[in-house]
């Protein structure tokens, strides 16, 4: 095959493409996301001729120039040759006015290549509607600049907006590392705001940069301050536990203690300090516990047995209470002398019993002083001398006073002092006796 050619512009190679006469669809663009749909070109046949020798001739508005001489075959082939490129090129350019009308491709760059493609058409080796194309691409570099603009202002508005996220996303950051406490979910927060951060393209070098800066300062920031807090933690766990221990090894130390009262108000307190300390570490906390309840309980199971025999035998001691009272109740007090004794032998058995449980020991001793003012009343009937009878009423007032400091300070636990309220009653109470004889014998 022989083709000489007139010269035209550096161009690739012709794409190969099925032989036809007439127009055929232009290629898909690689870069363009959706490629034009190129109408048929127009009919080689219109726009050019070829001689009997084989030249080729293009016709346009301003004339005919020779593109080349054609010795391959017959006309028709050169008409579907030189068509073809014809073909390429026109393609070519729909695919700048789509990039361009799209957005898709660089607007600057397409004006260069608009540009250059403009300046060969002059020489270019074609058979087409060459004024129709030059026209295209005379449009192409006039509206260029235009869409370079607008593409410009896309471009800004993107990088704005997507420094505007970022801007948010370090102040959120920064607002975290001043002051949040919420160690778990702050953390958790900082990584998710990393994650959208790596999501943000389209900012220029040095914005992103001092962005990043920012964001990785207030991300270390928090770390730290986390890091110092649970560093704090630690020391303060360390020191609660140094003090349960030593409240455990109190508490051991106490739990054989048969002291009931000062060792239970003592375990009170130690609770009281148990829960004063704070936590240490969940396991530790736990087994701690574990060791002062121990002791604790331990203490107050011997004290509740004692406590259980204990009121054991003050049932016992009520019911002969109950059996004395019934006694007392019965005595005849006609006779004062033989009343006055007979309740002196009741009331020394009473006293030799010992104590009642503590919510009837007051109603027995109600009891027993109704009886005792029932003889006493018996027995001033008659008398002469107010005087000594409120002496010996104040005695007995004052004896009465005694036995219930005496039941307080045993229900306090503070036995010592019972016991000496327990004497004083019984002074006062002889006293009163005294004067209720000497009174007997001025009848």
């Amino acid at each position: 095959m022989t083709i000489s050619e007139s010269g035209g512009p550096p161009k690739p190679a012709p794409r190969p493409g099925p032989p036809r006469p007439g127009p055929r669809p232009g290629p898909t663009a690689a870069a363009a996301p959706a490629a034009p749909t190129v109408p048929p070109t127009a009919d080689p046949h219109r726009f050019g001729r070829v001689d009997p020798d084989g030249t080729v001739w293009l016709i346009t508005a301003s004339g005919e120039r020779q593109i080349g001489s054609w010795q391959a075959g017959d006309t028709e082939a050169a008409y579907a040759h030189f068509g073809r490129r014809y073909d390429d090129l026109h393609t070519e350019v729909a695919l700048m006015e789509h990039r361009l009308s799209s957005g898709t491709g660089d607007a600057r760059k397409i004006k260069a290549a608009a540009g250059t493609l403009a300046e060969g058409l002059a020489t270019a080796s074609i058979l087409g509607d060459v004024d129709a194309l030059a026209a295209r691409l005379a449009a192409i570099v006039e509206t260029a600049d235009s869409h370079a603009t607008e593409e410009r202002q896309r471009r800004d508005e993107h990088r704005a907006a997507q420094t505007a996220r970022k801007e948010a996303l370090a102040v959120e950051a920064e607002e975290i590392a001043a002051s949040s406490t919420q160690w778990k979910a702050s953390g958790d927060r900082l990584r998710e705001i990393l994650d959208e951060w790596r999501t943000i393209t389209g900012l220029d070098r040095k914005t992103d940069d001092a962005l990043w800066k920012r964001y990785s300062s207030a991300r270390e920031t928090f770390n730290r301050r986390r890091g110092s807090h649970f560093a704090e933690l630690d020391r303060e766990r360390a020191g609660v536990r140094q003090a349960k221990e030593a409240l455990c090894e109190r508490a051991e130390a106490l739990a054989d203690s048969t002291d009931w009262g000062p060792t239970g108000a003592t375990f009170r307190d130690l609770l009281v300090q148990w829960k004063a300390a704070g936590r240490t570490a969940k396991d530790v906390d736990d087994a701690l516990w574990k060791r002062f309840k121990g002791a604790q309980d331990k203490f107050f199971k011997a004290r509740n047995a004692v406590n259980a025999e204990r009121d054991a035998e003050f049932a016992g001691n009520g019911t002969a209470k109950e059996a004395l009272l019934a006694q007392a109740e019965a005595i005849d007090v006609t006779d004062v002398d033989a009343a006055r004794a007979a309740l002196r032998a009741i009331g020394d058995k009473w006293d030799a019993i010992g104590k009642a449980p503590r919510e009837r020991d007051a109603d027995l001793e109600r009891r027993l002083r109704n009886i005792e003012k029932k003889v006493r009343d018996a027995a001033s009937t008659g008398w002469t001398d107010p005087e000594a009878k409120a002496r010996a009423d104040q005695f007995r007032e004052r004896a009465d006073q005694f036995e219930r400091q005496a039941e307080k300070a045993e229900a306090a636990g503070r036995a010592k002092d019972a016991e000496q309220a327990r004497a004083s009653a019984a002074q006062w109470r002889q006293w009163a006796e005294t004067a209720v004889e000497a009174l007997g014998k001025k009848r």
